[in-house]
């Protein structure tokens, strides 16, 4: 059934693809354009209550789009153009089905997939619905729902489990990666298109942080702003393209967290130089008139589902966790007050300034790089450039990054958190590896600018100045080629290392003792875990209530050494789980209830505890 409603979803994808191709979508953005207007469609089910039947009224949409292109196609009446295969397609077809096969693999690690990202997934997969007032199982309730709504619906037809997650969220990623493909001016030359490929792997160097292995959304905000960005350039002669192109990315970078205002700031921003650069007319009010009905409007449409979120959020929940909200920021000032303000700058100082930081690192190196290609350009090619212009606004979008980071921690973070600096290089690195694609981007349409043969239709194996710099662009080509499966394998290699590694880790573990609950419910579960750090940190608690979909779960890593009061503590909770020996509650176990217990799941009874087989559905 799951390799059936694989099949379903693909069909899907790909009917959804052939309709943005048919209204002349770029070949490179119809995979993310037709995945996001999935999104929005499955969000407007969602928000109207109907999102079971959403999942497959959507779903089954793209199967018709598909089946007529196809009879359309077959008819004569639709046409597409087809560049065939290219060196980039063959790398990221063949990289990107590994990579998914690891991930199918993988094990949800990270205590944010448990806290929220996952669970809301199941949430919504199992329930059918988004969460309400009296599912206290979902904490964040005010973070957007876009990524957890596409990798429920694929979810819905492959199978629910930690892999099938992470294979969806990694399709939304490689979907938009492939746009970057779309700024080419030349797709047949090897070296251009390899060195976007180098930026894709690259790139995930600076995402170490949570990897690929993870549904947190830090490094999709980066790599759909680059998308947004790419469509921006290249739909420059097709305004109305251009339009629903800005209006669509900038509403689902919305849907996706909180914190993506920032990178549809730079959206709108260059989508507004970009009409200052087009439109013209007669007077000059006539031209600013012109300008800002187009870029007000469309951002107003791409603002309306978001705008929508947030009624629905303020309307449904009385607190939520991470909310915008102008009073809980004044609430976080005059609770921390100056002293506090001060404490944590000094720290966010220390850290930017910190050359262990990766993202400081990825800041030097992005500018070190950027100063020398254009060096080389200038004076070794003869060909002036403007990467030094481009690499003054990458600065200060990261300048302005850090500012806004700040008022984070400041603002909407616990002190205890902030003081911390909790997730800093997490959140930096969506703007290290956005900044990383402009620069690649933009270093790429240079290189090629300063070929010997610029007529696109005059290129070809012999079009060299001399047989030196045919070598040299060979020997490149081949050595970028190189780095850029090495450097990709290196992610690969190291997304297995860290499930090897994690394979004795709770997550894991719990799954050798217990099948998941997939019926939400209100059971008292104790899960116990001899990781004091686990415990005080929620994470054995957030995990317990994700797997078996209540929130009623504790973990617990200490028992007291007294019957009475170890009694008094078991008889609270109806199961009791253990995918760790405990010496402690072994030991409490064998001297109060006369049982040997080292791992397993137990129902809970007055006078002893029943093993429950690890492959029995409780519920």
């Amino acid at each position: 059934m799951a390799f059936i409603g694989l099949i379903f979803f693909s069909l899907a994808v790909i009917g959804y693809s052939s309709a943005m191709r048919w209204i002349h979508v770029s070949p490179y953005l119809t995979w993310i354009t037709g995945i996001l207007v999935q999104i929005i469609l499955l969000y407007i089910f969602a928000m109207l209550g109907l999102l079971k039947f959403g999942i497959w009224a959507v779903t089954s949409l793209g199967v018709i789009l598909l089946i007529t292109r196809l009879t359309l196609g077959y008819f004569g009446k639709v046409s597409f153009h087809y560049e065939g295969i290219h060196l980039f397609d063959a790398w990221m077809i063949f990289l990107g089905f590994v990579m998914a096969l690891v991930l199918l693999r993988s094990p949800l690690i990270h205590y944010d997939n448990f806290s929220h990202w996952a669970t809301i997934v199941k949430f919504m997969t199992y329930t059918g619905h988004l969460p309400r007032p009296s599912d206290t199982i979902i904490s964040f309730t005010s973070y957007p729902p876009a990524t957890a709504l596409f990798i429920a619906q694929f979810v819905n037809f492959v199978g629910f489990n930690s892999g099938t997650m992470l294979v969806a969220q990694f399709a939304l990623i490689w979907a938009a990666s492939y746009a970057i493909f779309a700024t080419l001016r030349d797709r047949t030359r090897g070296l251009n298109s390899m060195l976007l490929c180098l930026a894709i792997s690259i790139s995930y160097v600076f995402n170490i942080n949570i990897r690929l292995n993870n549904l947190l959304v830090d490094y999709v905000l980066a790599i759909l702003t680059m998308a947004a960005l790419v469509g921006i350039f290249i739909y420059q002669q097709q305004p109305k393209l251009q339009m629903a192109h800005v209006a669509l990315f900038s509403g689902t970078l919305l849907l996706v967290k909180n914190s993506a205002a920032f990178f549809v700031v730079i959206i709108a921003a260059y989508y507004l130089y970009m009409l200052i650069q087009r439109i013209n007319a007669d007077t000059w009010f006539k031209r600013t008139l012109k300008i800002a009905r187009a870029w007000l409007g469309t951002l107003l449409v791409g603002a309306l589902p978001f705008i929508w979120w947030e009624i629905h959020v303020k309307t449904t929940f009385t607190t939520s966790k991470h909310e915008i909200s102008a009073q809980a920021y004044s609430h976080q000032l005059s609770h921390d007050g100056m002293h506090g303000f001060i404490g944590i700058g000094q720290q966010f100082l220390k850290q930017i300034f910190n050359l262990g930081s990766l993202s400081t690192q990825g800041f030097l190196v992005l500018n070190i790089l950027l100063i020398g290609a254009w060096a080389i350009i200038k004076y070794a090619c003869h060909h002036p450039n403007d990467l030094l212009k481009l690499l003054g606004v990458l600065d200060l979008i990261s300048i302005l990054y850090y500012f806004s980071l700040l008022g984070m921690y400041v603002l909407s973070m616990p002190f205890d958190e902030a003081i911390t600096l909790d997730g800093f290089e997490r959140y930096m690195s969506t703007t290290v590896v956005l900044n990383l694609f402009i620069g690649a981007i933009v270093l790429v349409r240079v290189i090629d600018e300063t070929f010997y043969e610029q007529n696109l239709t005059e290129r070809g194996p012999r079009n060299f100045q001399s047989i030196w710099t045919k070598n040299g662009y060979q020997l490149a080509t081949f050595l970028v080629m190189f780095f850029s499966v090495i450097m990709m394998y290196s992610e690969i290699n190291g997304t297995n290392f860290t499930n090897n590694y994690n394979r004795r880790t709770l997550p894991v573990m719990i799954t050798k003792v217990a099948q998941p609950w997939t019926k939400l419910n209100d059971k008292k579960i104790l899960i116990v875990d001899p990781q004091k750090v686990e415990v005080t940190t929620y994470y054995a608690g957030y995990l317990a209530n994700y797997y078996f979909f209540t929130n009623n779960a504790t973990g617990q890593a200490v028992f007291s050494p007294k019957e009475k009061a170890f009694r008094k503590n078991l008889q609270q909770y109806e199961y009791v789980a253990v995918p760790k020996y405990d010496k402690k509650f072994t030991k409490g176990m064998k001297k109060f209830y006369h049982q040997k217990v080292r791992t397993g799941f137990y129902k809970v009874h007055k006078n002893h505890l029943t093993l429950i087989s690890s492959s029995k559905k409780v519920n």
